[in-house]
């Protein structure tokens, strides 16, 4: 059985960084696209990243966009999100998820977005505080 495990969350100052990793059990790993969600207490689960199952596209939020870089790696089967200049709204717990199918074609967010949460992580909590 296919199972996602992130790592990585922690307590961090506003303006640092964290890598969040999430590794992946199974063999076809490299043939779906993956992404990251997150949820804050109080509200819904929203989407951060999404990576394509060859890593050719990514899609971010708003927020994400030009401080948090989505990558993976399909031999070592783990997906990364990097995240810079982090702030007190970056808190929340991140989830990683896979699509549901093999090889999406991923041409819009919205394909890939709907795409993704067949499969979740069990969630690494990230909290930004001074």
């Amino acid at each position: 059985q296919v199972q996602l495990v992130e790592s990585g969350g922690g307590l961090v100052q506003p303006g640092d960084y964290l890598t969040l990793s999430c590794a992946a059990s199974g063999r076809d790993f490299r043939l779906y696209s993956m992404g990251w969600f997150r949820q804050a207490p109080g509200q819904e689960r929203e989407f951060v990243a999404g990576i394509s199952y060859n890593g050719d596209i990514t899609y971010y939020s708003d927020f994400a966009r030009y401080r948090f870089t989505i990558s993976r790696d399909n031999v070592q089967n783990i997906l990364y999100l990097q995240m810079n200049s982090l702030k007190s709204q970056d808190t929340a717990v991140y989830y990683c998820t896979r699509a549901s199918e093999v090889r999406t074609r991923d041409r819009t967010m919205n394909d890939m977005v709907n795409a993704l949460g067949a499969l979740w992580g069990q969630g690494t909590q990230v909290t930004v505080s001074s």
